[in-house]
């Protein structure tokens, strides 16, 4: 039995929530391929939103989709 969703709009206002905070992100590449980033969520569109990776070296960053977000190839969590 499928665990009850969250819908689209309540995923995008659970991010913005986290606009501006660190965190960290899991994001599935398939094939047991996961790797994990920490950075700061920088801007949120329509459809995508930027996180600024925390990288010693150089400023990275990586755009995600709310629709990612949903169907759990990427998860978010507030750092600690």
């Amino acid at each position: 039995m499928r665990e009850p969703c969250m819908d689209l709009a309540e995923v995008k206002k659970q991010i913005m929530e986290l606009k501006g905070r660190d965190i960290e992100m899991a994001v599935n590449h398939g094939r047991k391929k996961i790797t994990h980033y920490q950075g700061v969520i920088e801007d949120i569109y329509n459809s995508v939103f930027v996180v600024r990776l925390q990288n010693n070296a150089k400023t990275e960053k990586m755009s995600c989709s709310f629709s990612d977000v949903l169907c759990g190839d990427v998860k978010i969590a507030t750092k600690k």
